[in-house]
Order: C-alpha cells, then sequence, then structure tokens
C-alpha cells in the first residue's frame, strides 16, 4: 500500500511505497488515557515490522526539530496545469491541483523512521482482532474542519462509501472492506470479507477523510457541490494548511491555518514549518529548471543525470547561495520502464515484447545520455530485497510449482538478465536475436520493411511522451527500432493529452514506473490484477489479465510473516519478468536535490524519508540574509 497521501493523489517517477507484512507490532496496548485497555484493546500505533518505536504518550518524532521556527515561504514547482481540488476523482477526471494533501487528513499517519507503522492523526486509537476480520477507530474529539466544525465518525463512513464509488483506485485497494458502521459516539469499524488479511487495518487508516456537511452543502452561488465532478473551488479541509490563492496553469497559494487543530500533536511537532507554501506551474522541466535558477523557485528534485552533471553551472552555486546535496532512498525501489499497452494485439506476444527489449541499446544510451550515471533495472522491486536473484529454491520453489502450468518455463531453469550492449557488435548481435524473435512470432522483412506474414501489415509503433525532456530517450531508442524494419513515431502531448490518452488505454508504449517498499500488499492488484485492467485510472497501465499472477498477488497480500512474503514476492517478480510485459530502463538510488540556501533540517534526517521536504525542514533567517530572494 503508498506510503503517503501525497503519493495517492500526485504519483511521480520518484517512487511510490508500502509497509511489510511480519509481526504486527502492538507494544503495549493502552487505553487513550495511558491505562491498559479493556476489552477493547486500543492501540495508540501499529506496525507489521514488529513493535512500534514510539511509546504511547511519546513528546514526537527523533527525526523533527520540535523548537523549528514557524514562519517564511518555501516555493515549489508544478507542470502542465489544475482543474481540480477534489481528490475522489483525481486519475478519472482532470489534473488534480498540488498540494492538496496538505488539507486533507487520514485517519492515522505513518513515521519516517520506521518501516510500516501508522500512528493516530484524526484517530486517536486503533483496535482489531487477532484474526484481522475487522478494524474499529477512535475518533479524536477535539479534531476539526477549517470552519470549526467537529470531524465524526458520519465523515468517515461518507468518505469510504465516496471514495470506494467513485475513485477507481480506491474501488480496488478497499475491495475487501465490505462494512462500514458507526458502533460507538467516536467509532467507526470497518468490517472485512475474511480474516488473515493482516494489512487491512493500516490500508484503512490511510483513508483521506472529507467534510461531508460541506460537500453536501451549497457553493457560494448557491449550486449543490457535486464530489463526483471536478472543481476549482478550494474545498474544506482539516489539514495544517488552506488555500489562500489559486490561478490555473500559473501557482497555487496555500497558508497555514492559524488555529489548526492538531498543532500540537505529537505526529505533528515540528513539521510543517512554513507560514506559506507556493507552487508555481510552468510547461515543462526545462522551462522549470530555468525558473529555479533564475530564483522562481526554491527547491528542485533532479531526475535527469544530464541535468545534474551539466545544468548547475551558474553563478549562484559557485557562490554557495545554490547547494546540490542526494539523500539516500532506503524505503523503496520498484520498476520503470517502456511499457507495454498488450490489449492491442501486436503485443500480445511476449517474443515481440522480448524483442524490444534487444533492440535498446541501454549501456550505450547510458554512456551518451546520463555520464555513466544509472544501472539497469532487472527487476519489479528493484532496491530492495524484495528482487528475485538467482534460480528459484526453498520456499519460493513451492509457492511457484502451484502456479507451474500457468508461468513460462524459464521461470523454473533460467535466470532473467536484460541484453548488454555497449559497443557496435553488441548492437548487431542484439538486433540479430530481436529479429529472430519476431520471425518466431509470424513476422518477416520485405522491402526492408517489418511486417506480419500473414496480413501483410507492417509493424508500426507510437512513442507517447509527455515531458519534453524524454524525447531525447526515445528518439535515441527510434532508430535501433527503425534497423529491425519498424515505423517509428514518437510523439510528445501536453499533460491533459497524455492523462486523458492514459484513461482511454490508447497508446503503444509509454514510460511507467511502479513505486514498491520493503512490503507490497492489495496495491499489487491494481498494478497487475486481471480485474484493474479495465478500470480507467487503474495502474494496471499495461493491461495484464494472468491467472498466475492472480494467484501469486494473493500469496503476497496473505503471507504470515516476513519470509513468506519475501518467497512470494520472488516469485511474483519472477514471473512478470518473465512476461517481458516492459523493456525495464534505468535507476539510481539516491534523491537528487538543489536548493537556494535559505533552509535548514534536523541534524538527524529520517532513515526513510530522503529529504523529507518540506515536512519537516524550516526557513532559516541567517541563511536567507545570505542569499536573498530576488524582488
Amino acid at each position: 500500500m503508498p506510503l503517503t497521501r501525497r503519493a495517492l493523489f500526485q504519483a511521480t517517477a520518484a517512487t511510490l511505497a508500502t509497509p511489510t507484512f511480519g509481526a504486527l507490532g502492538l507494544g503495549q496496548v493502552f487505553a487513550a488515557d495511558g491505562a491498559p485497555a479493556s476489552s477493547a484493546n486500543w492501540r495508540h500505533g501499529v506496525s507489521l515490522f514488529g513493535d512500534v518505536k514510539y511509546p504511547q504518550g511519546f513528546k514526537h518524532f527523533d527525526y523533527v526539530n520540535p523548537a523549528a521556527p514557524q514562519g517564511g515561504t518555501v516555493r515549489l514547482s508544478g507542470f502542465g496545469t489544475f482543474d481540480n481540488f477534489n481528490t475522489v476523482v483525481a486519475g478519472v477526471k482532470g489534473n488534480l491541483a498540488m498540494g492538496t494533501d496538505l488539507m486533507t487528513e487520514t485517519l492515522m499517519t505513518p513515521a519516517l523512521d520506521e518501516v510500516s507503522t501508522e500512528y493516530g492523526l484524526l484517530a486517536e486509537a486503533v483496535s482489531y482482532p487477532a484474526n484481522f476480520a475487522s478494524v474499529t477507530y477512535r475518533m479524536r474529539a477535539n479534531a476539526r474542519w477549517h470552519d470549526g466544525k467537529p470531524v465524526t465518525v458520519e465523515d468517515v463512513i461518507y468518505s469510504f462509501n465516496t471514495y470506494k464509488t467513485n475513485s477507481p483506485f480506491y474501488g480496488a485497494y478497499y475491495r475487501h472492506v465490505t462494512k462500514v458502521e458507526k458502533t460507538g459516539e467516536r467509532e467507526v469499524t470497518f468490517t472485512f470479507d475474511g480474516p488473515g488479511n493482516r494489512e487491512l487495518p493500516q490500508i484503512v487508516g490511510q483513508l483521506p477523510v472529507l467534510p461531508k456537511h460541506w460537500w453536501e452543502g451549497a457553493d457560494s452561488s448557491g449550486k449543490k457541490r457535486d464530489v463526483t465532478a471536478t472543481t476549482l473551488e478550494p474545498p474544506l479541509g482539516s489539514g495544517p494548511y488552506k488555500v489562500k490563492e489559486a490561478n490555473t496553469g500559473r501557482n497555487i497559494v496555500y497558508e497555514r491555518v492559524a488555529d489548526y487543530w492538531g498543532k500540537d500533536l505529537n505526529v505533528n511537532i515540528g513539521t510543517q514549518n512554513f507560514a506559506t507554501v507556493r507552487y508555481e506551474y510552468f510547461r515543462d522541466g526545462t522551462v522549470a529548471l530555468e525558473a529555479f535558477k533564475g530564483d522562481q523557485v526554491d527547491w528542485r528534485s533532479e531526475n535527469s543525470a544530464k541535468n545534474w552533471a551539466t545544468a548547475y553551472d551558474f553563478p549562484a552555486v559557485h557562490d554557495k547561495k545554490v547547494v546540490k546535496e542526494e539523500f539516500p532512498i532506503r524505503s523503496s525501489g520498484g520498476m520503470q520502464a517502456f511499457a507495454f499497452n498488450i490489449r492491442r494485439d501486436k503485443f500480445k506476444d511476449a517474443r515481440v515484447r522480448r524483442a524490444f527489449n534487444f533492440a535498446f541499446d541501454f549501456d550505450e544510451m547510458n554512456k551518451q545520455l546520463f555520464y555513466g550515471q544509472y544501472h539497469r533495472v532487472a527487476s519489479y522491486f528493484e532496491g530492495t530485497e524484495l528482487a528475485s536473484s538467482g534460480l528459484p529454491q526453498g520456499r519460493e520453489l513451492e509457492i511457484l510449482n502451484t502456479v507451474k502450468a500457468d508461468v513460462p518455463p524459464e521461470v523454473f531453469t533460467t535466470l532473467y538478465s536484460n541484453p548488454a550492449g555497449g559497443s557496435p557488435q553488441a548492437l548487431r548481435n542484439n538486433l540479430r536475436e530481436a529479429l529472430k524473435l519476431f520471425h518466431d512470432a509470424g513476422y518477416e522483412i520485405k522491402n526492408t520493411k517489418l511486417v506480419n506474414s500473414r496480413t501483410g501489415e507492417p509493424f508500426s509503433v507510437e512513442l507517447l511522451v509527455q515531458d519534453p525532456a524524454f524525447e531525447r530517450i526515445m528518439l535515441f531508442y527510434k532508430p535501433s527500432l527503425e534497423r529491425i524494419g519498424m515505423h517509428v513515431t514518437v510523439r510528445t502531448v501536453d499533460s491533459s493529452q497524455y492523462e486523458n490518452r492514459l484513461r482511454q488505454w490508447d497508446y503503444d508504449i509509454i514510460t511507467a514506473s511502479w513505486g514498491e517498499s520493503l512490503s507490497p500488499g492489495n496495491e499489487q492488484r491494481g498494478f497487475w490484477g486481471s480485474k484493474a485492467a479495465d478500470m480507467p485510472g487503474s495502474r494496471n497501465l499495461i493491461g495484464i489479465k494472468n491467472k498466475a499472477i492472480d494467484t501469486l498477488i494473493e500469496r503476497v497480500i496473505f503471507t504470515k510473516d516476513r519470509d513468506d512474503l519475501v518467497a512470494a514476492t520472488h516469485a511474483l517478480d519472477r514471473v512478470l519478468l518473465w512476461h517481458h510485459y516492459v523493456v525495464p530502463q534505468w535507476t539510481y538510488g539516491k534523491q537528487r536535490t538543489a536548493r537556494w540556501d535559505r533552509f535548514s533540517h534536523p541534524d538527524t534526517m529520517p532513515k526513510y524519508g530522503a529529504a523529507a521536504f518540506p515536512t519537516i525542514w524550516w526557513w532559516d533567517d541567517a541563511k536567507a540574509a545570505k542569499a536573498p530572494r530576488r524582488g
């Protein structure tokens, strides 16, 4: 399941993450007043990795500065435009505005120095039986919306039903929750369709809570609000910020709520320290970079190896007014790849898909375009212990044997590897192998064109791009594909058109990424599950409908301990790889950042939070005096 609310609403190539299935860490069980709980078995926090780190009544997380100054403005960047503040229809309609997670709160919130752990936010305590067949949350009595009204159990029930009914993502995510009901003045209980799904209590804890009274009311013009439609009316929230100003295609400004109900909560101390958070929108990454260099943006996460090597040679860097810093990514990995839309007939044969991998010379691309900074992805769980390696054995082999009749035989006999390139001879050898695979799949060369041997139809492919900066990647790939007779088009479209084409499954090949943390779970159904393949807005961008993969996903979800989880995930990874659904791209194990030196962060950074900007940072007056903003 995703690690943060931001990941649910504004997924980026940076990585998403999920918790793990070890023994649930209950620690000592306390009631809200600190006394041992009775039959309710209330917990202040839960973990899937043993005991929770922080005891009942802890003051604040170890990785924050509880005395951090409050104030200042931080300017961040967005791309394209936005036309929606409604998170319910995110991924289905419109372009969601950046920063909505600053207003929307969940029942629980993660700790960035623990894996798979959540502590109470809107809920003060959580309880569930030993068989995980249900979960009950007790709401905080002092939780308030920005209009002063309390956050209620009725809000939680409304939010759950609204998201599950109208959001494909949440519809799949909460498919095993069969009932939600009020079971006490401040208690809400979710009942599951069966026991044993250890992750579900925490998944429910990630539910964003909406104000029922606001959404069922009318706007300033008297028009009744519609939770199933996009809206540019800033929504009512309960979080630390609210919208101050919004200009479509230009910027969004959030201001801290002076009387925010949760400002003294232990999970909030030392966080959200800026008085104002601005998102400035730019047409694309190139313009955004120039805006950063021109001091129109304060912070930048750099995803381009070329930019990291060449674009930060300007006076402010030399004068140390701009700081470049890398933060290790320890909590997540995943797959980034050229992804096929196998709903289209020409990509249904795995040999065709494998041929595309032989035509991709990553080693040469890495030298020419990336300054040798990357290594090739070779797993859907790259960068974690969940990545398969060697040949299957032990528990993993036992699991794979249960689906042996429905998986490629190479799963059991051959190590998966990407073709090696980097030289003209290697490229020629790889292209010959690609042509052989096409021939085996029913294609041949006629008049220098790759055609279907039966129909004579030429093989054509469109490489769809959203970010113009990524065109050079596709254009590097294009000549190799053309050398084996394909007709190749590289098409770059704006963000709105790109999103619409994805929702309609209207593409051949795109670049896609699926973030994974140290514990995959129910979200795997949305990534690779058959039911998600036809759900607009789902993350099954490939269109996978495979019985064996569905079975392995369930094995991952219902594992009993960490060892079993690792084995089941290795098995899933191996089967996904040998179906050649993607051409793996590349990865880098650190978050590259650049910032104008006006901010500070705690001495001890969270192990699993990477940069955690701007969440635990603050405005530093002394530094800002040395690097004053222009204008």
